[in-house]
């Protein structure tokens, strides 16, 4: 079983050490001391607490999709030239880049600054483990 390091665990979160000392000393996760005496969270328990304190945007669309991965967020830039354009979101923590037709883009009206929602559908998803 994985463990994280306080401070390991309060970069992957996007908080601060002493807010998650304070998290720990309220319950909201526990800690334990590894082999050399240091605080660590067990892995599962820090990713019950990343998935209860993540907070998406509420998609303001009012269409049902069968799609799941939506992420709503702020276009931050546009590079397009006379076909294809290339427009990246931030979506909260995370930074998402799309391809599409720089006609797509004119007939979303995008521009930086616009809210728009990436929505992910894909049949293969590649996930990684460090190599430690």
């Amino acid at each position: 079983m994985p463990q994280y390091r306080i401070s390991e665990a309060a970069k992957l979160l996007g908080i601060s050490d002493d807010t998650l000392r304070r998290q720990i000393d309220a319950g909201a996760v526990a800690a334990t001391k590894d082999h050399a005496g240091r605080s660590v969270i067990e892995g599962a328990d820090l990713a019950e607490l990343a998935q209860h304190q993540a907070e998406p945007v509420r998609d303001p669309s009012p269409v049902l999709r069968s799609a799941r991965n939506r992420l709503v967020g702020l276009v931050t830039h546009i590079t397009a030239d006379t076909v294809m354009a290339q427009v990246e979101l931030q979506c909260g923590r995370e930074r998402v880049v799309s391809l599409m037709s720089t006609e797509a883009v004119r007939d979303l009206g995008l521009v930086p600054g616009s809210l728009a929602v990436a929505i992910i559908k894909s049949t293969t998803v590649v996930v990684e483990t460090p190599n430690l």
